[in-house]
């Protein structure tokens, strides 16, 4: 892995309910990806070998808010990447946490 991107996507939606709903297709679209996700209870976690597509996905998980019915759409980002080498996985910083 060489890139890893940390999103928060806040939908503005009448009632919590409305906003579950709106995540939960954000969270399909990302799952839909194809890339090694984790969701947690305040963000999503994607990591991949492509920086751009990582942004790519970035920018599509706000469309997918407002197609969704978002009037509109906040999201916080945080990103690690190195373009030569590996970065730490998600398995790596928290599978030792998962119990199942």
């Amino acid at each position: 892995m060489s890139a890893s991107i940390a999103i928060q996507v806040l939908p503005e939606a009448p009632d919590d309910q409305e906003l579950c709903r709106i995540v939960d297709e954000v969270i399909a679209y990302i799952a839909g990806s194809g890339l090694r996700y984790e969701v947690g209870p305040f963000e999503t976690t994607i990591e991949g070998d492509s920086y751009d597509q990582l942004m790519d996905i970035v920018k599509q998980c706000q469309y997918v808010a407002v197609q969704a019915g978002a009037p509109k759409v906040s999201a916080y980002v945080k990103i690690v990447y190195r373009p030569e080498g590996d970065i730490l996985t998600i398995d790596q910083k928290i599978g030792k946490y998962q119990h199942f």
